[in-house]
């Protein structure tokens, strides 16, 4: 397992990860999941779709990305919603309205301390995940975020796990890593 020197006894969402989370979670991304040490949150289906990773992977390096996610349809549906500028309305939102900004510093400070449960790590000190706290950098982090804390930490998080809503319908339970792989066209124009 990917533990860190501080074990899992402080873990500040979710539980510690166990061997059939790690097999899952790599199946999800399709390699190992750096520095996972619980799930953060977990689909209906029983499946990890956030990790918890440690702040400093076993080589060393630096990693701020506490909450990782990996369900694979709830990454799609973040990557929509970049793909249709959610994430360059949200920044607009976020530099117009001073009440949205004091929350969504709040959501930092937030991650940052769920992070320094873990560890400090100086290299990554007051870097949390996704932009904060002065703009929107990647829906995925904060949605990752936003699943692992529940709703009203943070605001973007929660709105964005709003916009992409009940990813995980269908039951997602019967889902084969080849349903997320993308298709490859053969040479006729069938897919294949």
């Amino acid at each position: 397992m990917n533990h860190d020197a501080r074990g899992t006894a402080d873990l500040p969402h979710g539980s510690p990860a166990t061997a059939e989370d790690e097999a899952e979670a790599a199946r999800q991304l399709g390699r190992e999941a750096r520095g996972m040490i619980g799930v953060a949150w977990r689909c209906p289906c029983g499946r990890p779709g956030v990790v918890l990773s440690a702040p400093r992977l076993a080589d060393g390096t630096p990693f701020p990305t506490t909450y990782y996610l990996t369900c694979p349809r709830a990454v799609a549906a973040c990557s929509r919603l970049e793909a249709h500028g959610v994430m360059a309305e949200m920044s607009a939102r976020l530099a117009a309205d001073q009440a949205l900004a004091r929350d969504y510093a709040a959501a930092h400070a937030a991650y940052l301390a769920d992070r320094a449960r873990l560890g400090e790590v100086a290299e990554i000190a007051g870097v949390s995940a996704g932009g904060m706290p002065e703009r929107v950098k990647c829906l995925h982090a904060l949605v990752g975020h936003a699943l692992a804390v529940g709703p009203g930490v943070n605001p973007l998080g929660d709105e964005a796990v709003a916009l992409i809503g009940r990813f995980w319908e269908p039951d997602c339970g019967d889902d084969t890593p080849t349903r997320h792989r993308r298709r490859r066209r053969a040479p006729e124009g069938r897919t294949e």
